[in-house]
């Protein structure tokens, strides 16, 4: 059994920057940088009360997100942290629309994250 990345906890590293890699669906936003801790890239959400009032609309939006990522983590570089913004369409899309549009999101930043390298 593989073990899932450890979450990003403290406000400050939530923080984005103009540079940091982005995609966007309509379900959510992913955006990626440079791992602060190589040996330990993170992962970090962020579902917000103004968009989902209801905490049992906040916690579904993250297990839902959680979901995705477990299931597309083979996708996401090792040398990138990431962090997921829930947007009002993730409550109601599928479980099966939502792996894919993740993995669509984790495929388009890792070609952004090669074209930087490049360059």
């Amino acid at each position: 059994m593989r073990v899932m990345r450890n979450t990003i906890k403290k406000h400050k590293n939530f923080l984005m920057d103009d540079n940091d890699l982005n995609a966007r669906c309509g379900m959510f936003f992913v955006r990626a940088r440079p791992a602060r801790i190589v040996e330990d890239p993170q992962y970090g959400l962020i579902v917000t009360k103004k968009l989902f009032k209801l905490a049992v609309d906040r916690n579904k939006a993250k297990r839902l997100l959680r979901d995705w990522i477990r299931f597309n983590e083979k996708y996401m570089s090792n040398d990138l942290d990431y962090i997921f913004i829930a947007r009002n369409g993730i409550l109601q899309s599928s479980r099966e629309d939502g792996r894919n549009a993740m993995r669509k999101a984790l495929n388009y930043i890792k070609k952004l994250n090669a074209e930087k390298s490049e360059n």
